[in-house]
């Protein structure tokens, strides 16, 4: 277990410092809290002053009345407690996507498809072959520009329900991997040690180069890096609650207006995808 405190030094600044690493046998609220109070008595910390606990929202962190929140607040009710906004968010937007279906089968297909490449060596192995030669090509034929810190090689990024940005990283490795991962999926299916590798590949390939998985791979990326601006400012270590609401209020405006006036923009960008 982790330990960070918040904290104002004396010339009236907020700090923020990782405190302590702490191994606990059971994560239940009553061990987590006797830890927690072991190490501040060590150093002299009174639990008193404290004003604020940060966590999860796992129920032995935010439970009402037997969570690790409500244990300090019945000792010190000036210890509000606040569900980390960046993580609150994460899972709104992954509650959402599962809501819609052909969101829920997207995400499931993505997972499907970095199960099938990263789960091999060999093939992880095929895809950096395939980007480098790409990156090559592109260079050679002025598509793209060199220079210190660009072009580097990268991987397929999963996605995961409780880390933040995760789904949209995710999208953005696909894009950049997208012609290489065809091309090492092609390979499998011609060349699969085992019937059940080929069919898998082949499998893959077909939704992963079909219209509607190409369709909402763009308008997930757009969704979600209107989310992603919002989530980075939500996970600084100064935000006040009014900028807060106002970046609140500014994303849900990008969004509204995506959802009025995108289509075209969204289409084109798809078929010109697709054509290329």
């Amino acid at each position: 277990m982790a330990i960070v405190l918040r904290f104002v030094d004396k010339q009236g600044y907020i700090r923020e410092r990782f405190f302590d690493s702490v191994h606990v046998h059971e994560t239940n609220s009553l061990t987590l809290k006797k830890e927690i109070c072991d190490v501040l008595s060590r150093h002299n910390l009174s639990m008193q002053n404290i004003r604020g606990q940060g966590y999860d929202g796992a129920s032995n962190m935010r439970g009402e009345w037997n969570g690790l929140q409500a244990l300090f607040v019945q000792e010190c009710p000036y210890a509000y407690y606040i569900h980390c906004f960046a993580h609150r968010l994460q899972l709104t937007l992954v509650e959402t996507s599962q809501e819609v279906i052909p969101m829920e089968q997207f995400f499931t297909n993505l997972s499907l498809l970095i199960n099938l490449v990263s789960s091999s060596c060999k093939r992880v192995d095929q895809l950096r072959v395939a980007r480098a030669a790409r990156i090559a090509e592109l260079i050679a034929i002025d598509e793209l520009e060199t220079g210190r810190g660009q072009n580097q090689m990268g991987t397929l990024k999963r996605p995961g329900t409780t880390r933040w940005g995760s789904h949209f990283s995710s999208i953005c490795s696909l894009f950049t991997e997208y012609e290489d991962i065809c091309s090492v999926l092609i390979d499998v299916i011609n060349y699969g040690n085992t019937s059940t590798q080929r069919s898998e590949a082949d499998r893959v390939y077909d939704f992963m180069t079909s219209f509607d998985f190409v369709l909402i791979m763009h308008m997930m990326r757009d969704i979600l890096g209107f989310a992603q601006v919002l989530s980075q400012a939500l996970q600084c270590k100064s935000q006040d609650i009014l900028n807060a609401l106002k970046l609140v209020s500014v994303t849900k405006d990008r969004l509204q207006s995506y959802r009025d006036n995108g289509w075209n923009e969204l289409f084109t960008n798809v078929k010109t995808f697709c054509d290329a």
